[in-house]
């Protein structure tokens, strides 16, 4: 039997982290506000070291996000009171490499809860979501500059527009991005979803940019008509290897539903959804969710301390896999 060895030691009040698949590198953001790099101590090797760490915030940093690889090494870090800010590591005047703030963004009184970027066929979006329940899109004007991103839209997440929903209070929010729209010729598209005092907000929501009208269009949502209320803790959309629909995993105090999405439009512009499992016997909330390549295997975690292993078979049935303590 092999013996568990241990591949990194993170410091004390760790409390989040993101990896970089493409350059194999762990991110991880602390609570007194430091943000440390650990890359691998030498070439294919399995054991990690920290080679950069430095203060972002005088508050926590609550979120790690890698920017997409093609536009450089990047990291958008949420912070304890809701700020976000860009960092890049650069090189200057033949200095050794280290990270610079390249861009920051905060509001008095909202908060960002969540971030993600996108990768179209022309330009890096990133989509925030903010307390308020109000999402922003940004698009990077130059693919060189990480500085210089442009507002494309603001909107909230309600499949019809409200005009009375009052001031909303979300504690949490969770965006996906579609991972097709990097390969194929399609519109860039995510799912949202809210943890929120607001009931139309939660739902969770599929926005997709049309072209036409230049113009971010709800084109499906992923709740039932009991559960539309439900707050969301966790979205993912599940990576596509020729599947003739899309498959999206979403978290609520209920387990976790495993959706299929159509690529057909009705005649109003919805895509047809289907509930076609729901994965349950969690304690507590789902906090993180990740698909493995292939979209047949979903990785889960939360506030129990477990990750858990849920697979489905060829016949589409979803079966839980393997169960880890995290605490052990």
């Amino acid at each position: 039997m092999e013996m568990e060895k241990s591949v990194v030691t993170l410091d004390k009040g760790t409390v989040c982290s993101s990896w970089n698949y493409c350059g194999q590198r762990l991110a991880t953001g602390s609570d007194d506000g430091n943000l440390s790099i650990f890359d691998p101590r030498e070439p294919a090797s399995s054991s990690f070291s920290c080679t950069s760490k430095f203060r972002v915030h005088e508050s926590g940093v609550v979120k790690i996000v890698w920017v997409p690889p093609e536009h450089g090494d990047a990291v958008a870090c949420i912070c304890a009171d809701g700020s976000l800010s860009l960092w890049e590591e650069v090189v200057e005047d033949s200095q050794p490499l280290q990270w610079k703030l390249c861009k920051s963004f905060q509001s008095k009184a909202l908060k960002v809860l969540d971030v993600q970027f996108g990768v179209s066929r022309t330009s890096l979006k990133m989509v925030m979501a903010y307390s308020d329940g109000h999402v922003k899109v940004y698009e990077l004007l130059d693919p060189l500059e990480l500085k210089n991103w442009q507002l494309q839209a603001e909107f909230q997440n309600v499949i019809d527009s409200v005009s009375t929903l009052g001031k909303a209070n979300c504690f949490s929010a969770s965006i996906s991005w579609n991972p097709a729209q990097r390969e194929n010729n399609q519109d860039s598209s995510f799912v949202l979803g809210f943890n929120s005092d607001t009931p139309q907000l939660n739902s969770s929501k599929v926005w997709e940019f049309d072209q036409a009208h230049q113009r971010w269009l709800p084109v499906a949502e992923l709740a039932l008509p009991a559960d539309r209320s439900d707050q969301v803790f966790a979205v993912s959309w599940a990576p596509n290897i020729g599947r003739p629909y899309e498959i999206i995993a979403v978290a609520t105090h209920k387990g976790i539903a495993i959706w299929h999405l159509g690529l057909n439009p009705d005649m109003d512009g919805r895509l047809p959804v289907e509930k076609v499992a729901t994965l349950s016997g969690f304690q507590g909330e789902v906090w993180e969710m990740e698909w493995d390549m292939s979209g047949m295997t979903l990785a889960s975690t939360g506030s129990d301390g477990m990750v858990r292993l849920c697979q489905s078979n060829l016949n589409g049935v979803w079966h839980e896999q393997a169960v880890f303590d995290s605490n052990s």
